[in-house]
């Protein structure tokens, strides 16, 4: 019975630090994980695809000024931002449909539509960007 007991503890503890908001460190202090998103469209409602080959992780930061605006642009492959700091309106030049985003927000952008950002606040916009290409693609096309 004691065994029982015991290894029924054992599996609640393992099932209780496994859980990612109640996570700890290897020193047992703990480390809490907030989730920011979980999604499976882009912000126009597109299915989320990957590229096929050879996938190249790309990471960078933007810094966007009160009152800038983007040219308008598109990109092949997946782009996703974090929006650290800012209000940030993205507008889908193709529909007319946009998309405000302020500090906190995720932003997965569309893939292959044409579209444009504001900074619409006081402060500047900072934004963490991650793009999934193929391995030595550029994620942003320029409309002429």
């Amino acid at each position: 019975m004691r065994k029982i007991l015991m290894s029924g503890l054992l599996l609640a503890a393992a099932a209780f630090s496994a859980n990612p908001a109640h996570a700890l460190d290897s020193s047992g202090t703990p480390v809490v994980v907030t989730p920011l998103a979980s999604r499976t469209t882009t912000a126009s409602g597109q299915p989320i695809t990957l590229p096929q080959k050879n996938v190249q992780v790309l990471v960078s930061t933007y810094d966007i000024a009160p009152g800038a605006t983007l040219p308008v642009h598109r990109h092949p492959f997946p782009r996703y931002a974090y929006v650290q700091a800012g209000t940030l309106k993205v507008t889908n030049v193709e529909t007319g449909n946009s998309n405000t985003y302020k500090t906190g927000d995720f932003i997965i952008e569309m893939i292959g539509q044409w579209h444009q950002a504001t900074n619409i606040g006081d402060i500047e916009v900072k934004l963490l960007v991650i793009d999934q290409v193929e391995e030595g693609a550029k994620n942003t096309e320029l409309r002429q």
